[in-house]
């Protein structure tokens, strides 16, 4: 069926039945695919070369440009997705700015060099701000939280170009661009706050669950395809070899591990009974994401070393795996617990699993990064059997 030419644009209900993810959305996520794996491929070049923790922040910063991006219009779609033809041209602006976001990720994770992820955030904010002001006419009901969400981000990317013109022109001092930066975050992440105090969007609970669902599907897809990398490397500089296939076979039970402990918690649900919990969850997967986004750059870094020598020590490696691991089993817990009666896996048993794993690189020097990784991989492994046994489910 062809799309209307213009459909008043109004709030979408928040009990719509079946109401799942567009050909429009998944079309959109596509274009972070791009930006996540050049993010991913630009850390695992600065672990193998020793710098994995010089350039971590580099790295946080860049994804969380890559992250808010995918946040802005997710919510806004979840309430206002109207799929007419207006609507589908301003979200084609927006993949386009992303895209030009994605180019700019290897300055900006090298260099600290933001012009190309600035003007990619121009251009899709200006289609951002003209779907906010487009719901606020046509809304009534919303009018007011709209406009704020437009007049908020407008003045936020007022600011991130300001930033910008300050470090091109010097007066913005290395040492005050990362504070500066944390500022404009912590502004970014409170324009939602402030517009939804007025009247609440109505976003969709399991419109927005399945969304960060996928999104993690995506993520996962780009750590399999970061350790794919790993493994072509090192078949470059040798035949295939015991190590190797430890390697690949204990990355792939890792991430699969990973995937079955996140869809444990029907997340939908939950949103639904606690929606003025839905910040906590939604901005701490931030934290999720990017330590998915890390695992992949970890996962070809130890692939690659089975073929050829790098500069990280085995040490260094290792922990480029555990630690986003441990992150990621962490964060679990603690974002599913403000909507759910019984977050799974437990917070307790997570945290106790991330304390094993966080040990396990100590043997690196002895045991190898193959078996390390692989004894990451049965650990969670463990915690996965457990969690099932305790009546974990799916949505």
């Amino acid at each position: 069926m062809p799309p209307a030419i213009r459909v008043r644009m109004s709030a979408r209900a928040i009990d719509e039945p079946h109401r799942a993810s567009s050909p429009l959305e998944l079309l959109f996520d596509l274009t972070f695919v791009v930006a996540v794996a050049a993010a991913t491929a630009q850390l695992a070049h600065d672990v193998a070369d020793g710098h994995g923790l010089a350039r971590l922040v580099l790295f946080l910063q860049v994804f969380f440009a890559i992250w808010w991006a995918w946040m802005n219009f997710t919510w806004f779609a979840s309430s206002y997705d109207t799929d007419d033809v207006p609507y589908r041209l301003l979200t084609m602006v927006q993949m386009g700015g992303v895209l030009v976001l994605a180019a700019g990720v290897p300055a900006a994770a090298v260099h600290s060099d933001f012009r190309a992820v600035t003007i990619g955030y121009l251009i899709m904010r200006i289609a951002l701000v003209a779907q906010w002001v487009r719901a606020g006419v046509e809304d009534a009901a919303g009018r007011r939280t709209a406009l704020r969400y437009a007049v908020g981000i407008t003045v936020m990317q007022a600011g991130w170009v300001l930033r910008l013109v300050l470090a091109e022109t010097g007066a913005l001092p290395s040492p005050a661009a990362l504070p500066f930066f944390a500022v404009l975050v912590v502004l970014e992440l409170a324009v939602p706050l402030w517009a939804e105090r007025t009247r609440p969007t109505t976003w969709h609970p399991h419109h927005i669950a399945e969304r960060y669902g996928l999104f993690t599907i995506i993520l996962l897809g780009e750590s399999v395809l970061a350790a794919t990398r790993g493994v072509e490397g090192a078949l470059e500089a040798a035949r295939t070899s015991t190590p190797l296939v430890v390697m690949a076979v204990s990355g792939l039970v890792l991430l699969f591990a990973l995937w079955w402990l996140y869809f444990l918690t029907p997340a939908g649900e939950g949103l639904g009974d606690r929606r003025h919990r839905s910040y906590l969850w939604g901005y701490g997967h931030y934290g999720l994401f990017a330590a998915l986004a890390a695992l992949g750059a970890g996962l070809e870094v130890a692939a690659e070393q089975t073929g050829h020598d790098v500069k990280a020590s085995p040490l260094a490696i290792c922990y480029a795996v555990a630690i986003p691991t441990a992150v990621f089993l962490v964060l679990l817990g603690v974002v599913h617990a403000p909507i759910a009666d019984k977050p799974v896996p437990r917070p307790v048993a997570a945290l106790g699993c991330a304390v094993v794993i966080l040990l396990l690189p100590l043997a690196a020097a002895q045991a190898g990064v193959p078996a390390v990784v692989a004894a990451i991989a049965a650990a969670c492994v463990v915690l996965t059997v457990l969690s099932v046994g305790a009546g974990g489910g799916g949505e």
